[in-house]
């Protein structure tokens, strides 16, 4: 990993403060304004501005052995900026610039206490429980609660979805059908955007959230199970982010990025993003045929999908051996050994799956043995999530994988809470509404602003599986995607997946060499800038991404038509491009019916894009 840490300005200190003293913290620009203080019978609160208004009223802290009864001691003030080098990610370089307060905590005859470690950003706020070691060694500990809460103004509505892979409605803080899952995205009374979520969840409970009963307006932090640990030890992060509009909280996402360690590989020369496709004949020639494929269309991975082991269920199915399951293919003619041979003679990575099952009983078995073999990555399959036992299994499950050079896809219902910085080995996750489940355009335009704040999602595009083109085929009952060939050519841009599946639930014969392809030939899957134009969830979104010198836009809208100008102002000035655009167009003749237009513009250049009901246009952008 190229390394770049400058450290610009660090201010430290130890300040005395009486117990019923504020302690008050500011962002940087000066536009977030965090207060923590002591009630008069010993409670912790605290409350948040941003830009002069109230974004969190008077709400309650607290975690176990720390809920009344509270001092305050010291404070310890900090202040960091710093820039990193990613391995990859949705821009080239972080920075990293905070003002930093730890508060002392203690209660009255206990010898051990408590830190609270404030973190103020220009992008949000955040936090965390530090249980501290006493000189005498550290305690053991049993967290059963968090009295953390979110107080928002009245009227504060929420993007909700009551579990990862479940669909977004606007509700207000009330009457809430389930658990919220987290990130929570909220459209405050005033017009501006937070979201509430987590970071560096990797020993500890999942939280959700849920709706206080006795206090309106008020969000809870509802943890999963009981967290034994020894202190010292730390607790999620707790963030609330803020913005005016709601393409900044997307673009301000690296604070999930900052609040977790620094990478802990030394060389990570091994790790590499990329596009995959996946094997579903499992069989010798229909993996050579998906190689040449991977070839023709620039792919980088091909991934055995379920099935290569055997019945992925079954407890004596066995990952350390190759036996087709005869549910996926009767003959059992997979000859990976020279399926894995093949690819590599041809530069081609290779992915295999594994269910949670095998994983837990052969991980320390498999992984030796698939380096072995060549293989390059394992998705996860239906992993075990949420309870802090399964929690911490994932993360070393990722970490063992890392020392055998093996990247990592964790499908379902886990969600990233910034732990590809310390591991970059771990690519992408799932944990997302995706094609899978066939959502619609709506949806589409909601998960950018929502579940992509807290990192990369595999959310799986398709292409040849739509409704018409199928029942071309007389595939009359087969499943297929809800919206147009040019919103699913945009979602590879939109959609943030350092491993991008394309041609999901496609196969190789599925293509007639389209001209429109060769926007995924080009497309890459991470970047070196991202910028949000414009966008509303669940009306449309438009977004621009640059890799090297070439700029990616990628715009959808809803289940309704829409037309919106779109300024090309972030283009460096004084200089001409050449613009290649692929759009929706009824009139074409292929199956697809995208359309593809060269034009030349420069970044005071504004066109007028066009999108059909669950529609969208793709753009490619090079210097002449």
């Amino acid at each position: 990993m190229k390394k770049l840490s400058l450290v610009l300005f660090t201010l430290f200190s130890w300040v005395l403060v009486s117990w019923a003293k504020p302690v008050e913290i500011s962002s940087p620009d000066g536009n977030i304004k965090g207060k923590f203080y002591l009630t008069d019978d010993s409670l912790l609160m605290w409350q948040v501005d941003y830009k002069g208004e109230h974004l969190i009223l008077p709400s309650r802290l607290g975690i176990t052995g720390y809920v009344a009864g509270l001092q305050m001691k010291d404070v310890k003030e900090l202040t960091v900026d710093t820039t990193w080098i990613p391995v990859y990610g949705e821009r080239s370089k972080v920075r990293d610039y905070y003002n930093s307060k730890i508060i002392r905590i203690a209660r009255p005859r206990n010898r051990h206490e408590l830190l609270l470690e404030i973190r103020a950003y220009n992008e949000g706020i955040a936090f965390r429980y530090v249980y501290d070691e006493h000189e005498n060694g550290g305690r053991y500990l049993h967290i059963t609660e968090e009295k953390t809460e979110f107080t928002l103004p009245e009227n504060t509505k929420a993007w909700f979805a009551f579990r990862a892979q479940s669909k977004y409605e606007l509700l207000p803080l009330k009457n809430w059908p389930d658990e919220g899952e987290r990130p929570l995205t909220l459209e405050l009374p005033n017009g501006k955007y937070a979201c509430l979520l987590e970071a560096e969840v990797v020993n500890y409970a999942r939280s959700k959230f849920v709706l206080s009963e006795t206090k309106p307006n008020t969000v809870l932090c509802k943890q999963y199970d009981a967290v034994d640990e020894i202190s010292p030890f730390a607790t999620p992060w707790r963030v609330v982010m803020a913005a005016d509009k709601p393409g900044q909280l997307l673009e301000n996402n690296d604070i999930v990025l900052n609040l977790n360690p620094p990478c802990a590989i030394e060389n990570t020369w091994w790790i590499r993003p990329g596009k995959v496709m996946r094997e579903t004949t499992l069989s010798t020639k229909g993996a050579k045929e998906l190689v040449d494929f991977a070839v023709k269309r620039n792919l980088q991975y091909i991934h055995f999908d379920a099935g290569w082991y055997g019945y992925e269920y079954i407890k004596g199915s066995d990952a350390t051996t190759v036996t087709v399951d005869p549910r996926r293919n009767p003959k059992g003619d997979l000859d990976l050994k020279e399926a894995v041979d093949y690819a590599k003679k041809h530069g081609i990575g290779v992915f295999v799956y594994v269910n949670h099952r095998a994983l837990y009983a052969q991980l320390d078995e498999i992984l030796p043995l698939y380096k072995s073999w060549g293989i390059d990555g394992i998705k996860f399959g239906f992993v075990q999530v949420g309870s802090y036992r399964w929690t911490v299994w994932m993360h070393e499950a990722v970490m063992k994988c890392a020392k055998y050079g093996l990247l990592v896809d964790i499908h379902d219902e886990y969600r990233p809470t910034g732990f590809s910085r310390t591991y970059p080995n771990l690519l992408t996750q799932e944990g997302i509404y995706g094609n899978e489940e066939m959502p619609t355009a709506t949806q589409n335009t909601i998960q950018p602003f929502t579940r992509y704040i807290a990192g990369a999602a595999d959310y799986t595009v398709c292409y040849y599986v739509q409704k018409s083109i199928l029942e071309a085929a007389g595939k009359k009952n087969a499943r297929s995607i809800k919206t147009t060939s040019a919103h699913q050519m945009a979602l590879s841009v939109i959609c943030y997946s350092p491993l991008q599946f394309l041609y999901w639930y496609d196969k190789p014969s599925d293509s007639q060499d389209e001209p429109e392809l060769e926007f995924f030939d080009s497309v890459p899957t991470v970047w070196d800038d991202t910028k949000v134009l414009d966008g509303k969830p669940g009306e449309f979104v438009s977004m621009a991404r640059r890799s090297g010198d070439k700029w990616f836009v990628g715009i959808i809208t809803n289940d309704e038509d829409r037309e919106i100008r779109l300024d090309f102002d972030f283009l460096k000035p004084g200089k001409e491009y050449w613009a290649y655009l692929y759009y929706d167009d009824s009139k074409v003749k292929s199956r697809t019916k995208v359309g593809i237009k060269k034009i030349k513009i420069t970044n005071q250049s504004i066109i007028d894009v066009k999108m059909k009901a669950a529609g969208g246009e793709a753009i490619m952008i090079e210097e002449i």
